[in-house]
């Protein structure tokens, strides 16, 4: 997925004209603070810049509820004012703000854009899916455990996966990897709720937080992308004999499976951190069991 930027000012203002010509990058525009901050979760920009004179727009509130929400906290803030105030200055930092920018040079604020669109390749996102990760998944749970309403924890994982790197190679090992973050990606943009979030455990396993409204379909719609766009990574052989040649754990030569996708559902009502991930791996564990015994039921649910 390519770079995208946020860009909170009036329709057709001075920081998108500035930027319109930056290569690679997609852009959004939000001219109110309810749609800053519904844009930054529904889309996951890379970056979110803020006019700070924008009309219908608090700054500081739009910075707080972006830096409150785990899905969004780790995207890079940069405000842009026309006037300097030291005292608006630091108090933008005090809430989390990266850059504060007093100026209206076009090359000033485009170099400090590429600089933050750098930086993101060493973030808290996966190097390979550029999806959140580590310690902002964890920021995530906890963030839904302080909560009162109902959630799900949707656990993915590649069955027989070890066989087809062996086979393939861990380059096309990554493209099926990829392919599951990004399928996931779009499934949960068109049809989940817009602070759900995806993220990337490591390896062939993926989480998604969501509501216990949307956990069927979303597995559903999922596991059918998922058994449609695999199969472009195999070749025709494969494809036709429904397996691939590979070696077991102790040398020998033997058919695996096509790759299929384990889903575990943990819907949480109320319970701890350490009860979640004691369910995921139940639930998880539970998927691997009915997908091998029925190939039409890949994803099983766990209840707290």
């Amino acid at each position: 997925m390519r770079p995208s930027i946020l860009i909170a000012e009036r329709e057709g203002g001075n920081i998108t004209r500035i930027l319109r010509n930056l290569e690679q990058t997609q852009t959004f525009v939000a001219s109110t603070s309810d749609a800053a901050v519904q844009i930054a979760l529904q889309e996951m920009p890379s970056l979110i810049i803020l006019d700070r004179m924008l009309p219908n727009m608090d700054t500081y509130q739009v910075i707080q509820q972006i830096r409150a929400h785990p899905k969004s906290i780790h995207i890079p803030l940069i405000v842009v004012s026309p006037k300097a105030s030291l005292t608006d200055e630091i108090y933008a930092y005090e809430l989390g703000v990266d850059s504060y920018l007093v100026s209206s040079c076009p090359d000033q604020l485009l170099a400090l854009v590429r600089r933050h669109l750098r930086r993101i390749e060493q973030s808290t996102l996966s190097p390979l899916t550029r999806l959140p990760s580590g310690v902002q998944l964890e920021h995530a749970l906890d963030y839904k455990l302080q909560g009162l309403a109902p959630w799900s924890l949707l656990y993915l994982d590649l069955d027989n996966f070890k066989a087809f790197n062996d086979t393939y190679g861990f380059l096309i090992g990554n493209d099926m990897i990829i392919l599951v973050g990004t399928i996931c990606w779009h499934v949960v943009h068109e049809f989940g709720n817009s602070d759900d979030l995806v993220g990337h455990v490591g390896g062939d396993d993926f989480v998604i937080v969501t509501t216990p409204d949307r956990e069927s379909f979303l597995c559903t719609q999922i596991v059918e992308r998922f058994s449609t766009e695999s199969a472009f990574l195999y070749c025709q052989e494969d494809l036709v004999n429904g397996s691939i040649n590979g070696v077991d754990r102790k040398g020998r030569s033997c058919r695996f499976p096509l790759i299929s996708l384990s889903i575990g559902v943990v819907s949480c009502r109320s319970c701890t951190s350490d009860e979640v991930g004691a369910l995921a791996a139940e639930a998880k564990h539970h998927a691997k069991y009915l997908s091998k015994l029925l190939l039409t039921d890949p994803f099983a649910q766990k209840s707290l």
